[in-house]
C-alpha cells in the first residue's frame, strides 16, 4: 500500500493544505509501528547511531546499542524517505521496530527528502516550482525554487504525509535538502543564501507539523552549502540545529580546527549557536561511520577513542547536549572481517561519562 504523496497545483492556501490536504494520506492514519508507542521524555538528550538499513545485517544493533548506553537509533537513507518506508514496512523492518522497543531505543529517520517533496514529476507540468540554476537554468535536479507558493505548498502537505507514515519517537524529524546541495538562483530567491531557502523550507514544516503535533521538532541541517549560519530567515519556534561537519579532518581533535578559511571548522558552529539555541542542537558526527572512512575498501575502522573524548568535550563546552554519529557499514560483513567492534563500548561510555556524569 503506497503511499499517496501530493502532486497537487491546486491553489489552496498555505495553512489548509498543510492541515487539511492530506486526506488521500489516510491510508497510514491508523497504522503503528511498534517502537512508535515509546514516549519521548521531556528531558531526553540524544545519544545515538544513524545507518542505512543495510547495516542492520548485524541483527544483534538494537541489542549491543542499548548495551553500550546509547538511547536512540536513527535509520537513514541517502536520497529518499519512501526507501525507509519500504523497509519498514517489510519483516526486518518491524522486527527491528519491535527490537528498539522492547530495548527501549527511541527510533528516528534522517533522510534528504526535497526530490520526494516536490515530486519531480512536475517539472513537466510547471517549472517555476523548480530551482534556478548558476546558469539561469529551471531544473529539477535538486531540491526546490523557495519562492514558489505552490511548491512550498506540496512540500509542507507531502512533509506531513511522511510524518504520519514515519513516526520518530523522539518527535524529532528530519527532512534534508538533496545531497546537501545548492538551492535556487532566480531573480527573487537569489538575495537569500542556501541557509536561509532551507530554513524558510523547515519554518513553514514546522509551523504545520505542530497544528498536528505541539511538540514536535524539525532539524535545520548544516552541512556543506548550509554550514555558514542563515542571515536573513530566523528559526520558528521548534527548528533546531543539526550540524554535521562532513568534511572536518578527523587526524585533530575538532578543538584544533577553529578557523574560517579551515573546512566546516568549528567556527560554522559557533556562528550557527548565534542563530540556534544550543540546548535543542544536535552534532551529526562521523566518528563510528566506517564507509566514510573506508570508501568501500572494507578498511577497520581507524576509532581514537582520545580523539573522540576530545570532540566530544569541545561540543560539551559549547553547550551542545544531543550527539549522533553516522554507523553506516558496521555490519555483519564488518564483524565478521575485523570482529568485535569494541568501539561501540567506548563510544557510549564517553558519552556517558562527559555528559551525565
Amino acid at each position: 500500500m503506497p503511499i499517496e504523496v501530493s502532486a497537487s497545483l491546486t491553489r489552496r492556501t498555505f495553512v489548509q493544505t498543510a492541515i487539511s490536504g492530506l486526506a488521500g494520506c489516510g491510508c497510514m492514519a491508523g497504522r503503528r509501528a511498534g517502537a512508535a508507542e515509546i514516549a519521548p521524555e521531556p528531558s531526553l538528550r540524544i545519544r545515538g547511531v544513524v545507518m542505512v538499513p543495510e547495516t542492520l545485517t548485524w541483527k544483534d544493533w538494537p541489542d549491543r546499542a542499548r548495551r553500550a548506553g546509547l538511547n536512540t537509533i536513527s535509520l537513514h537513507h541517502p536520497t529518499s524517505p519512501r526507501k525507509l518506508l519500504e523497509f519498514v514496512r517489510t519483516e526486518a523492518g518491524q522486527e527491528f521496530l519491535a527490537r528498539c522497543k522492547n530495548q527501549e531505543l527511541h527510533v528516528e529517520f534522517d533522510f534528504h527528502a526535497m526530490r520526494d517533496l516536490v515530486p519531480r514529476g512536475l517539472f513537466a507540468k510547471d517549472r517555476s516550482l523548480f530551482r534556478t540554476n548558476d546558469s539561469g537554468t529551471r531544473t529539477p535536479d535538486q531540491n526546490f525554487c523557495v519562492h514558489s507558493a505552490t511548491a512550498m505548498r506540496t512540500a509542507v502537505e507531502n512533509a506531513l504525509a511522511f510524518a504520519r507514515a514515519l513516526r520518530p519517537t523522539t518527535e524529532r524529524y528530519y527532512y534534508w535538502s538533496d545531497g546537501c546541495a545548492s538551492w535556487c538562483r532566480c531573480s527573487r530567491c537569489r538575495e537569500l543564501s542556501d541557509s536561509d531557502q532551507a530554513l524558510l523550507v523547515e519554518n513553514a514544516i514546522v509551523k504545520a507539523l505542530r497544528s498536528e503535533k505541539p511538540v514536535a521538532q524539525v532539524a535545520h541541517l548544516a552541512c556543506h552549502v548550509t554550514m555558514p549560519p542563515p542571515k536573513t530567515i530566523k528559526p520558528e519556534a521548534g527548528v533546531f540545529l543539526q550540524f554535521a561537519p562532513a568534511r572536518r579532518r578527523y587526524d585533530l581533535p575538532y578543538s584544533q580546527q577553529r578557523s574560517k578559511d579551515e573546512t566546516d571548522s568549528l567556527w560554522y558552529l559557533e556562528r550557527n549557536l548565534e542563530v540556534f539555541p544550543a540546548a535543542t542542537a544536535q552534532a551529526l558526527e562521523y566518528w563510528l561511520d566506517v564507509s566514510r572512512f573506508s570508501r568501500g575498501k572494507k578498511l577497520p575502522l581507524p576509532w581514537d577513542r582520545n580523539r573522540v573524548r576530545a570532540d566530544l568535550g569541545t561540543y560539551r563546552a559549547l553547550g551542545i547536549q544531543h550527539i549522533k554519529s553516522f554507523a553506516n557499514d558496521l555490519d555483519a560483513e564488518y564483524v565478521r572481517r575485523h570482529g568485535e567492534p569494541t568501539f561501540l563500548a567506548e563510544y557510549g561510555a564517553a558519552l556517558a561519562e562527559l555528559f551525565d556524569p
